[in-house]
């Protein structure tokens, strides 16, 4: 389907993979926002350096064991809501750098949200490694693209340096979590404030 930027509402989607709230958005997200009008621009980026400079050494949900539990609960919860499979990966968070890298590659040749769906479906889903080479190559293949040069593509230091300028940008714009919406000057946070923020989109848009 083919996006006149001139008339439509848009919405960016900031999301990382090692984030669980953000698979369930990432599986529903453009349905949704089709449904209210509104384009979806992806946006992988890395929370490590934000958590970083949160202060925050690793994912919250291992720092607070009982929010921790809560989470896979919710995400049970929340998955069978969705129709979605759902298996926390161990070890917990997974590596997201090379999948986000290439997430960065599709960007310019559309495959950016085929692909990501992919990878959390292999994550969280089936709790796949995304962070091995043979589970990105699988889900590559399985997109028709040549899974060879992808690999050697998100070597290059530009594409390196391309994810980097995008997880500065989200520091930019206030993102400290995933999944996050931005419209604008309006930040959401959050799969359950998606309806929210695209309706904000389609009615300022």
């Amino acid at each position: 389907m083919g996006w006149d930027r001139n008339i439509m509402a848009s919405l960016e989607f900031w999301y990382e993979f090692a984030s669980t709230y953000s698979y369930p958005a990432a599986m529903r997200i453009d349905d949704v926002a089709a449904e209210k009008g509104v384009e979806v621009i992806w946006r992988p980026f890395l929370l490590g350096p934000v958590f970083r400079a949160q202060g925050i050494t690793d994912s919250p949900f291992n720092l607070n064991p009982i929010k921790g539990r809560y989470m896979v609960r919710d995400l049970e919860r929340v998955c069978a809501d969705q129709g979605l499979p759902f298996k926390l990966p161990e070890p917990f968070p997974m590596n997201g750098l090379y999948a986000a890298r290439l997430a960065m590659l599709g960007s310019s040749e559309g495959w950016t949200p085929d692909f990501s769906r992919g990878v959390y479906l292999a994550e969280f889903g089936d709790g796949a490694d995304i962070a091995d080479p043979v589970t990105l190559k699988a889900i590559l293949t399985g997109l028709n693209l040549d899974a060879d040069d992808c690999a050697a593509q998100i070597q290059e230091q530009d594409l390196k340096d391309r994810l980097k300028a995008q997880t500065e940008r989200a520091q930019e714009l206030g993102v400290f979590g995933a999944p996050s919406f931005v419209v604008g000057d309006e930040l959401f946070w959050g799969n359950d404030r998606l309806e929210q923020a695209l309706d904000w989109a389609r009615d300022e848009g």
